[in-house]
């Protein structure tokens, strides 16, 4: 991409990119006018409605059908209870470790914790810790469950824009993880903190909590759900844990699988349908 196509890309972006805009979207997709689109949307995206918990005739609208739940048994949960586990399906675009200053890379972009979580006070939890960032892409469930099993200590919603959040946009634009509207949950378990940041994206009308929101979380078990388009982020804190061997940017995984694990190797037994 030529530096005018760039900043082409980056100028339509913007004005695409608002809220107002994206809510009318979304007021759209939640319409029955909207039920005409879930056939045509599934085979674009290649979807396995087969996997969806009801036909999808069922479906009321576009919306109704994105954050489908899944038939029961789908995504077991890996047993081994040393294991964090994936809270979505999606694809890694960002793994490693963060530095002493609390700062991570995701496609040649540095991000801090202090501009992803603002005044949060776990934030210093994370020295030399652990982030992954996984991309829900159209074609992907879109409902998100707790990686570890434990008590929910604090949330808070930040808003923002709503940039996309697919390769180029992470690419081209700046700061985009940080700059759009963010929901996070800490969550403490047998092995120290968790959060998990869940990053809204073009189109996105908005990131809820599945209701009520539990206290006390199993892994595996349902948290929330977007509304079109999303990331997550999860951070982990430092000590005795290690991601899973072969885990890494491109890699595809799904709700209830290992990507790491505390206090010894990592073992990824779960088997998906």
């Amino acid at each position: 991409m030529n530096q005018l196509n760039r900043h082409l890309f980056c100028l339509l972006t913007e004005l695409s990119s608002r809220k107002w805009l994206s809510e009318r979207i979304g007021s759209f997709t939640k319409s029955k006018a909207s039920r005409r689109l879930i056939r045509r949307f599934a085979k674009t995206y290649g979807i396995r409605v087969e996997e969806a918990e009801q036909p999808i005739d069922a479906y009321e609208s576009l919306n109704d059908f994105f954050i489908r739940r899944l038939k029961p048994g789908l995504r077991p949960v890996v047993p081994d209870a040393n294991s964090l586990v994936s809270p979505v399906d999606g694809t890694v675009t960002g793994i490693g470790s963060m530095n002493d200053k609390l700062r991570f890379m995701v496609k040649g972009q540095e991000y801090g914790l202090d501009e992803l979580l603002h005044d949060l006070p776990m934030k210093d939890r994370y020295h030399s810790g652990y982030f992954i960032v996984l991309y829900l892409s159209p074609a992907d469930y879109h409902r998100v469950h707790s990686p570890v099993a434990g008590e929910v200590t604090a949330t808070r919603r930040i808003p923002g824009t709503v940039y996309p959040v697919h390769e180029r946009s992470l690419l081209r634009m700046p700061k985009v993880l940080s700059r759009n509207e963010r929901l996070i949950t800490c969550i403490r378990h047998r092995f120290g903190m968790a959060t998990v940041v869940k990053v809204g994206a073009m189109n996105v009308s908005s990131i809820r909590y599945t209701e009520p929101l539990r206290v006390r979380l199993d892994r595996g078990e349902e948290l929330a759900f977007f509304e079109f388009g999303s990331t997550v982020i999860l951070l982990i804190e430092k000590e005795a844990f290690a991601f899973r061997d072969g885990l890494d940017i491109g890699s595809k995984v799904r709700v209830g699988e290992a990507l790491g694990c505390w206090e010894g190797r990592c073992i990824n037994e779960t088997k998906q349908v």
